[in-house]
C-alpha cells in the first residue's frame, strides 16, 4: 500500500520499502483511486475558495453596517434637476429680475431696522461711528443675506447684486434720503429696465386708461405695445364697450359697467336685465310674441319626462326628477300625502300613506303574550294534580306575573301620531 504526503514546499511520494521520491504534482487518494491535480488547477480552486469565504464574511458583517456607510451610486436625472433647482436658475425678464432684487434688498432693510452697533456705549458709537441706519456695517449685513429668500431666479438675483454693487453703495450713502424709492432710482432711472406705473415701452410712453376695465400691456416695463387687455365682458381698443352676452348697466365719461345677461338669453345678447330683455332665447325658453322676451318652458307639464317612482320639478330653463317617498307607489310630489297609491306595507289613513308593519308586529306580539299566559295556566293545572299547595303557589306567581305585565304594557307612554299635512292645512285655514 502506498502512502501519499503533502508538503508545503514540495510534494513527496512515500513508498514503503523504497526511498522518498520528489513528485512535481500533488497526488490525492480518493476512494482508492489515485488522482493527480495540475498546479494551475490548484491555484484556480484556491481562488474560488477565497472568493466564497469573502462573500460569507460580507454577508455576516452586513447587519453591522449602516446604510450611510454604503456609497450611493450617482443618479442620472433626465429631467434636468429638481423643481427647486429649475426655479433657482430660471431666467426672469430684466424688469422682473430687477424688481425681485430690490424687494430682497427691502426685506433686508426691514430685517435690520431695529438693530444697532454691537458696542456697549450706544450713544458714543452713534457720535463717533455715525448712525447705524445709514452705516456701512448695516449695508454689509443686508448684502450678506441678499437674494437668499428668493425662490424664482436666485442665481440671476446674485448676479444683479454683483452688477449693481456700485449703484447700491451710491444710493445707500448719498441718495437714501433724497430718493427713498429704490426701485424707481435703480430699475427705472439707473438701469433703465423698468418704467413707472402707468407707462410702457422703451421710451416709457403713457398707458391708455382702459376705462378702468383692463390692463395696459407692458405696464411698468420697457416691453409691450400699450394696448388694453380687457376684463371679461368688455371689448374695444379702450375697453369702452360691452361684449354680446353683457349689457351696459352704467356709463359716464370715465367709467363703464357691464353686467351679464340673464341665463335665458342666448348668444344674441340682451338690451337690459331680466329674461324680458333677451334678443334670442336659450334652450328651455321660448320667445313670448305678445310681451316680448323669454318665457320658461314647463317640461313637467309638456313632456312628463320622469319615471313612475319620480316626480318632476320645473327649473328655469330645465327640470329635475326627484324620488318619491318610500310609502308611495307613484306620486305627484314629495311626501307620503302626495302618493298616487300606497306601496306594499302602507295603508291610506287621513289622506296619508301610513306604515302598517309596526301594527302587525304588535298584533303578533300580543298573540304570543296571551299564548304564554295560557301555557302558564295549563302548567298550573298539571301541578294541581300532584300537589295542592305547590299548585297554589305557582298559580299565585302566574297571576302576579300576568297582572304586572298587563299593567306595565297598558300604562306605557305612547307618542301621539303626527297629523297629516292636509289636516294641518285644514286647521290653519279654520284659524
Amino acid at each position: 500500500m502506498n502512502v501519499y504526503a503533502v508538503d508545503n514546499r514540495r510534494d513527496w511520494k512515500i513508498d514503503r520499502g523504497s526511498e522518498a521520491v520528489a513528485s512535481p504534482t500533488k497526488v490525492y487518494l480518493h476512494f482508492g483511486v489515485r488522482t493527480e491535480v495540475p498546479k494551475d488547477t490548484r491555484v484556480a480552486v484556491m481562488r474560488q475558495a477565497g472568493g466564497i469565504i469573502a462573500c460569507f464574511l460580507v454577508v455576516a458583517l452586513l447587519p453591522f453596517l449602516s446604510l450611510g456607510d454604503i456609497p450611493k451610486p450617482p443618479s442620472f436625472s433626465t429631467g434636468g434637476g429638481s423643481k427647486k433647482d429649475k426655479l433657482k436658475t430660471e431666467k426672469l425678464p430684466p424688469c422682473k429680475a430687477c424688481t425681485v432684487f430690490v424687494n430682497s434688498f427691502r426685506d433686508g432693510i426691514k430685517r435690520t431696522e431695529r438693530a444697532k452697533h454691537d458696542g456697549g456705549d450706544a450713544a458714543w458709537e452713534e457720535e463717533r461711528l455715525g448712525s447705524y441706519k445709514t452705516s456701512e456695517l448695516r449695508l454689509v449685513e443686508i448684502q450678506e443675506r441678499l437674494c437668499t429668500d428668493v425662490v424664482r431666479g436666485e442665481d440671476q438675483c446674485h448676479q444683479l447684486a454683483e452688477d449693481y454693487e456700485a449703484q447700491i453703495e451710491e444710493w445707500w450713502k448719498t441718495h437714501q434720503t433724497t430718493h427713498p424709492d429704490l426701485h424707481r432710482w435703480l430699475c427705472v432711472d439707473q438701469a433703465a429696465v423698468c418704467c413707472p406705473d402707468g407707462f410702457y415701452g422703451p421710451n416709457c410712453d403713457p398707458c391708455p386708461t382702459c376705462f378702468g376695465n383692463g390692463k395696459c400691456k407692458g405696464n411698468g416695463t420697457r416691453k409691450g405695445n400699450g394696448k388694453c387687455a380687457c376684463d371679461e365682458g368688455y371689448t374695444g381698443d379702450n375697453c369702452d364697450s360691452c361684449t354680446e352676452e353683457y349689457y351696459q348697466a352704467f356709463r359716464d365719461e370715465t367709467k363703464l359697467l357691464c353686467s351679464r345677461c340673464h341665463s335665458a338669453c342666448a348668444a344674441g345678447g340682451c338690451t337690459g336685465a331680466g329674461p324680458n330683455a333677451c334678443r334670442v332665447c336659450r334652450s328651455g325658453w321660448v320667445m313670448d310674441s305678445t310681451r316680448g322676451g323669454c318665457v320658461d318652458v314647463d317640461e313637467c307639464i309638456k313632456e312628463a319626462p320622469c319615471t313612475k317612482q319620480q316626480f318632476c320639478v320645473n327649473n328655469e330653463g330645465s327640470y329635475s326628477c326627484l324620488e318619491c317617498d318610500k310609502s308611495c307607489d307613484g306620486c305627484n310630489g314629495d311626501g307620503p300625502d302626495l302618493c298616487e297609491k300606497c306601496a306594499t306595507g302602507y295603508e291610506l289613513r287621513d289622506g296619508m300613506c301610513t306604515d302598517t308593519s309596526n301594527e302587525k308586529r304588535n298584533q303578533y306580539a300580543t298573540f304570543t303574550r296571551y299564548l304564554t299566559y295560557l301555557g302558564l295556566c295549563i302548567a298550573t293545572c298539571i301541578v294541581l294534580q300532584n300537589s295542592t299547595w305547590l299548585a297554589a303557589l305557582v298559580g299565585l306567581a302566574v297571576a302576579v306575573y300576568i297582572s304586572v305585565s298587563e299593567y306595565w304594557l297598558n300604562t306605557a307612554p305612547q307618542q301621539p301620531a303626527a297629523p297629516s299635512p292636509r289636516i294641518l292645512d285644514e286647521i290653519l285655514q279654520q284659524h
